[in-house]
């Protein structure tokens, strides 16, 4: 009697579900219920069976949702039913709200790309910079930026050196420095015309002829007297010359 008056508590409580207690109608029943056989609870054995195959079906829906929870998210190592042997239907819920919350964060998160189009963006990358394996991406990579690098820095300085505006394409650029080049080539070639005193091309060409035929003799004169006169100096022949009147 003690064991069917707990079991009748148990049903009557807020949480327990209407389908394990059906009380009977009738003078028989409440017969049967007063000589302690029935009470009731004819319809509890089906229930605690259906139970039990339920909790049977829990453990197959925990290793499906374990297989899906890896595959979604598998950064999330933890398992909160690794520590325990029987599952819970809060660890399978919590489970499903782990995977629907980093479905709705990735919505959120448009911007994030997917594994293809990662694997796309590096397979372009190897294409670009001519590279045959994934381990020399990251090389290659390093590479690229430091050579981005000297190169915007070159810009930069031309473009102040040159004063231009740093909106200026590197085409202007180029284009600026070749008239830079052309002007000073043009003016060395003015300078070197006046300092051979004539704007004439042939009379350049006649001074260094007679420069030419002029300067070997005259060189090997003064590495005469310099043997001569024993000195190494040219600055040294006249005094020496000097001291011999």
């Amino acid at each position: 009697i003690k064991v069917l008056s707990t079991i009748d508590s148990t049903v009557r409580s807020p949480r327990a579900p209407p389908l394990i207690y059906r009380r009977g109608k009738g003078p028989v029943q409440n017969y049967i219920k007063e000589s302690g056989q029935g009470c009731g609870f004819e319809h509890l054995p089906p229930t605690i069976e259906m139970w039990a195959d339920q909790l049977m079906a829990l453990k197959d829906l925990h290793k499906s949702l374990r297989k899906l929870f890896l595959e979604l998210v598998p950064w999330h190592t933890a398992d909160p039913q690794d520590a325990r042997e029987s599952i819970r239907v809060q660890d399978l819920q919590f489970m499903v709200d782990t995977v629907l919350e980093e479905i709705e964060n990735k919505e959120k998160n448009s911007q994030t790309p997917s594994l293809p189009t990662l694997f796309a963006i590096v397979s372009h990358f190897q294409k670009l910079f001519d590279v045959n394996s994934l381990n020399g991406v990251y090389p290659r990579m390093n590479e690229v930026y430091t050579k981005l690098g000297e190169l915007t820095n070159t810009m930069r300085n031309l473009h102040e050196l040159l004063e231009l505006d740093s909106s200026v394409p590197p085409t202007v650029v180029v284009d600026t420095v070749g008239k830079l080049c052309d002007t000073i080539n043009g003016n060395v070639t003015e300078q070197v015309q006046q300092l051979l005193g004539t704007q004439d091309i042939h009379s350049i060409i006649n001074k260094l002829e007679e420069h030419e035929c002029f300067f070997p003799p005259f060189q090997a004169l003064i590495q005469e007297l310099l043997c001569l006169l024993e000195i190494s100096n040219l600055d040294d022949i006249l005094p020496t010359v000097h001291k011999l009147k």
